[in-house]
């Protein structure tokens, strides 16, 4: 059993969970991820590792609540428990001195981003960081990246906080500047951003890095469930990612594959629901 430390409600349907998780904790890097199972019988669930504190023994955990698993999860309040929860998994971001950085996060990819900011910055770089959401209350680690990155630059669909519009556009003016276009760029969030992105560093092929754990399941690779084409390849995105090149990435087959198991998910919301309100046991 990994108890729950904290559990606290950041915005509509996101939490941030506190678990306790020691060796997880002192293994960790950058990138990885765990296995979470709530308890026998439940969907096994992928989750980034956001932060880790050794001394503390304890892993952070940003869980988007929109499926029936992650609901019942985030329905778990401190000193309650998780059963099961396995890593860390998923091979390690290379973290090395690229000079310029720029790294881009949309909605809970902000929380994915934040451990490769911090690694980023211990290297030595110079990091402009642009996250966005669809409002102010979307928006998410504001405060923790400033002090990590040279620069960090808000935007919000509906011009709540900071520049009105998506995270392509500040970006976009980056890319146009020769004083601070970027050696490397990390992008994560939803599936068309991450496109976006790699489109827009094509041109002037720059190294551009996407996480592709939006798509993983079982997290071991047995489901093929995660199977991503990565230029003339196919791979798995649990076990050889889930950072890839972004400029090699089949960002349209990718998107096929998020929607299979969309009818099953929204039927089991309403049996989520009586679970966590105490009706099924």
């Amino acid at each position: 059993m990994f108890e729950v430390i904290s559990n606290e409600v950041l915005a509509e349907n996101l939490h941030k969970m506190v678990l306790s998780a020691p060796r997880v904790a002192r293994a960790r890097k950058p990138g990885q991820f765990v296995m979470v199972r709530l308890d026998r019988g439940e969907e096994r669930i992928p989750l980034t590792i956001s932060d880790a504190d050794p001394a503390a023994g304890t892993i952070t955990l940003f869980i988007q609540a929109i499926g029936a698993s992650t609901r019942k999860i985030v329905a778990t309040k401190a000193g309650g428990s998780i059963r099961d929860l396995a890593g860390p998994l998923g091979k390690e971001t290379r973290i090395t001195n690229w000079g310029r950085v720029a790294c881009v996060g949309g909605g809970v990819g902000t929380a994915v981003l934040f451990p490769l900011v911090k690694a980023l910055a211990e290297a030595g770089n110079r990091i402009t960081t642009i996250i966005g959401g669809r409002s102010s209350s979307l928006i998410i680690l504001a405060d923790e990246l400033t002090p990590l990155s040279d620069t960090l630059i808000v935007t919000t669909e509906d011009g709540t906080l900071g520049i009105k519009g998506f995270v392509t556009s500040p970006l976009g003016d980056l890319l146009a500047d020769p004083e601070r276009v970027p050696q490397a760029v990390f992008a994560v969030g939803p599936v068309p951003m991450m496109k976006a992105v790699a489109e827009m560093t094509r041109k002037q092929r720059i190294e551009t890095i996407v996480s592709l754990n939006p798509i993983m399941i079982d997290g071991t690779g047995m489901c093929g469930g995660c199977r991503v084409r990565i230029g003339s390849e196919t791979r798995f995105a649990c076990v050889d990612g889930p950072e890839f090149d972004a400029h090699l990435v089949d960002f349209d087959l990718l998107s096929d594959r998020l929607s299979i198991y969309r009818k099953e998910e929204t039927a089991a919301h309403p049996l989520a629901e009586c679970r966590i309100a105490g009706g099924i046991t």
